[in-house]
Order: C-alpha cells, then sequence, then structure tokens
C-alpha cells in the first residue's frame, strides 16, 4: 500500500472515530533552538533516529511558523495568541502573561485533563509566576531560560537559581535532558484513565552545551570539531530522550489514543557557547554549529532560518503518515487541541490561531489568513499570506518574497509588486494596531 493510500484509509477510519472518541492525550514537545536541518530526516548529520521514525510515521508540516526566540513561542502556544499581543517579543523572566490568562492548560483542565508541564517555562522566572499559576497541576523543571547543563543554573543574577518542582526552588544532579525525560516518564507511568496534557519543553539544544562523554563517543567520527560534537551529542541526547517517553507512552497503554507534536522553539543559533554570563559548568568553548538548511537567517530572526523549524505529528490511526505544505503557526494548537478536547469558552479568547483539527485529520482546507510574525522588539516584522512573505524593518526597508518560487528568500520583489505590498502593508497595519489594543493590561 502506497504511503498516500496509506494516509487516505487512516483519515477515512479518522472521520468516524474522531466524532466517537473523547478527547484525546496531548503530548506537545519542544526543543530548543533546533534548526530545520538539525535533524536526520532533514539530512541534519546528527543521527536522529528516534524522531526520524516519528516522521515517517506521522504528519510532517513543512511550513511550521513560530516566533524567532524562545518566551515568543511560548506565550504564543499556550494562548493562541500572537506573542506579541502581550508585548512579549524577547525572553522574558519578568511576567509575561497577565495572571488571569486562559491558557492552554486551564482550558484542558476544565475538561478533566490532568497537566504537567516538565522542562523550561520562561514566562516568569519566580516560583510566584510559575506554571503552577497558570494551570499546570504538576511543574518540574527551569522557570527561567536554558540552564547550565549539570548545576541547572541559569544566568548570573537574580534568577540564577531557577530550577524547581512544583513551587519549591530545589538542587539535583544529573544531566538536565535526562532529568527532563525521566520526569516525564514518570509522570506518564503515573496516569490511568483521566486524559492529560503533557508539555515537554526541552532545554536542548540551548547553550551552554556540555555533554557526557557517553554521548560523545556516540557521535560520529565524520564530526570532528569538539563545539561540533558537543553540538552533535546534544541533538543525539534529545532525540533519545524523546524515544524514552514515547516508548513510556506505548508501555503504558496511552499511545493509541495520544497525540503527540515536536517541534521547535525558533530556528538554530551559532552564538557562542560559553561566553554568557551562565555559572561556570565547564562547558566547551567555541561556536555552536547549528544547522538551518539552506533557509535564510537564523534565531532572532523573521527570515525562514528563524522562524520555520522542523515540525511532526503523530497520532496512530488518526493521522496517516504524509506531508503538509499549507503554512501554520504556533497559535493554532491552543485552538485545535481545545476543540479535540471539546472545549468551548464561555467568553470570546480572540485567538489569532485557528483550529487544525480537520485539516491534520481529514486534509480539509485551512481557511484563508495571514500569519504575523513580531521579531525582538518589533526590529523587524513580517507577514505571510499565501504563498506572499512580506518583511518590514524598523528602518524603514521592505522585502518581499514568493516563497514557494524563492523559499530561501534571495529575490526581494517590492519593485515589482507595488500594489500586492500595499495590500500586504494594510494587513500588517491592522495586526500591529491589535498588538497596542487586544490585551488590556498585558504590557
Amino acid at each position: 500500500m502506497s504511503r498516500f493510500l496509506a494516509a487516505f484509509s487512516v483519515a477515512l477510519f479518522a472521520s468516524f472515530a474522531f466524532a466517537r472518541d473523547a478527547g484525546p492525550n496531548i503530548v506537545f514537545i519542544l526543543a530548543d533552538d533546533l534548526g530545520w536541518g538539525d535533524v536526520g530526516f532533514h539530512g541534519g548529520t546528527a543521527p536522529t533516529p528516534n524522531l526520524d521514525q516519528l516522521a515517517d510515521d506521522g504528519l510532517e508540516l513543512t511550513q511550521h511558523f513560530v516566533a524567532p526566540v524562545c518566551s515568543p513561542t511560548r506565550a504564543g502556544l499556550l494562548t493562541g495568541r500572537y506573542w506579541s499581543r502581550f508585548g512579549v517579543t524577547t525572553p522574558k523572566n519578568e511576567l509575561a502573561l497577565p495572571m488571569g490568562t486562559v491558557t492552554l492548560q486551564r482550558a484542558l483542565q476544565s475538561q478533566g485533563y490532568q497537566t504537567c508541564l516538565t522542562g523550561k517555562w520562561h514566562l516568569g522566572s519566580k516560583p510566584q509566576w510559575g506554571p503552577n499559576h497558570f494551570g499546570f497541576d504538576h511543574s518540574y523543571g527551569s522557570l527561567a531560560g536554558g540552564v547550565t547543563s549539570w548545576s541547572h543554573r541559569y544566568k548570573v543574577g537574580p534568577f540564577s537559581r531557577t530550577w524547581h518542582r512544583n513551587e519549591r526552588l530545589i538542587d539535583e544532579t544529573g544531566h538536565v535532558t535526562d532529568l527532563i525525560a525521566n520526569e516525564a516518564v514518570q509522570w506518564i507511568t503515573q496516569r490511568r484513565d483521566d486524559p492529560f496534557f503533557l508539555y515537554i519543553p526541552f532545554t536542548a539544544v540551548h547553550l551552554p552545551i556540555n555533554e557526557s562523554q557517553t554521548w560523545l563517543d556516540r557521535v560520529p567520527q565524520s564530526i570532528e570539531t569538539e563545539i561540533a560534537r558537543q553540538y552533535a551529542a546534544s541533538i543525539m541526547h534529545l532525540d533519545h530522550a524523546v524515544g524514552q517517553i514515547v516508548r513510556a507512552l506505548d508501555k503504558n497503554g496511552h499511545r493509541q489514543n495520544t497525540l503527540i507534536v515536536f517541534t521547535s522553539d525558533n530556528g538554530g543559533s551559532t552564538a557562542t557557547n560559553n561566553t554568557q554570563p551562565y555559572p561556570p559548568d565547564d562547558s566547551p568553548p567555541g561556536k555552536l554549529t547549528a544547522n538551518n538548511g539552506s533557509l535564510r537567517g537564523q534565531k532572532g530572526s523573521v527570515y525562514e532560518g528563524g522562524v520555520r523549524v522542523p515540525t511532526i505529528v503523530s497520532w496512530p490511526n488518526r493521522i496517516g503518515p504524509n506531508q503538509q505544505t499549507t503554512p501554520v503557526c504556533i497559535v493554532d494548537w491552543m485552538p485545535t487541541f481545545c476543540n479535540l478536547a471539546g472545549y468551548q469558552s464561555e467568553q470570546d479568547l480572540n485567538w489569532d490561531g485557528v483550529d487544525l483539527s480537520e485539516w491534520l485529520i481529514n486534509g480539509a482546507e485551512l481557511p484563508e489568513r495571514s500569519i504575523y510574525l513580531a521579531g525582538p522588539r518589533k526590529r523587524s516584522v513580517a507577514l505571510r499570506h499565501g504563498v506572499w512573505k512580506l518583511i518590514v524593518h524598523s528602518d524603514g526597508g521592505q522585502e518581499l518574497f514568493r516563497i514557494d518560487r524563492d523559499p530561501f528568500e534571495q529575490h526581494n520583489l517590492v519593485a515589482e509588486q507595488k500594489d500586492r505590498v500595499q495590500d500586504m502593508l494594510r494587513r500588517l497595519k491592522r495586526e500591529q494596531l491589535a498588538d497596542d489594543t487586544s490585551v488590556p493590561g498585558a504590557r
């Protein structure tokens, strides 16, 4: 049976099963700074057999867009709103969201879901701003951003001690990737009949990277420099952790009714590994060797290399193996998961995202819309509409690309497409106005 016939058969079955079954368990795995070309299924040099298998068996979203940096993507995922609606366009240690925000996990709680975060929060780096105050029953990991691999410390300053479990700061031994994965596996093992939402935002492959010799010994010999081997080992370690989580779901009888999404919070980074003000952790020197493929730009940029990331959706017997090329966005997951869980809000949540469930399961058409991507401090903003992408820089510069013909953003068509530019500028202006008016008290 061909890949596409299999996908059709699964979709036909799903059209009946979707209407009959209760909401699925949801596991959302978020890598940190993983580039488009870092994974094996995109030609990466570090072996990623678990992710490759997940992609082969599931649905790959080849145009899944996120924010150019960390906290904004997390805000978009958990609210269904563009991050700029909350004034969140950079990494955020202060409180990022109003305390009463109807988050994804709160919505799912109201439908009987048990909720857990194990990993990196970075939407408020004090315990009183942490995940337990925004709808997570169980919370573990870093309240702040990326941490040192072994001592689990954030950058030197008021938020450096950040490792926690349920509002209590703790100290533990072990590598950060193992700790996050082990907590997830243990939590899965404790689940019984109630549906659950498990959010696993890993810190890998964010700096500072410091992998053990065990993982370095597994890196292909063709990867030669120390920092490149460290980076590859971090990717392989992350892939292994994903495999542990999938196997735990299978072992405990949850896999068939669990929707897994794997993605990254932004494109890959080539920042220097050990020059930022983290506490000493013996992290090796050198620039990270992230691979964004042939995409232009990297983390921090609204070019494709900063905002287009590897993404897999896996749900056995519901979503068959395939690829989808339609542009979608991180803000679409809250409407999607809420619909699958049967959640209906009594108030208008003003989602910027759209429900992808019928598109994912049955290949239904999505409504025409624009996708708005605000970069750090809005120095650059982008608008994707159909095959067209407009970028506007704070210095007044404008770029227009036809992505289906120019995926690497090499040919600026502003001069040739003046009417289209004006239309997209009007659309962009509406989005920017909504940033200033749609979430009172968010700034």
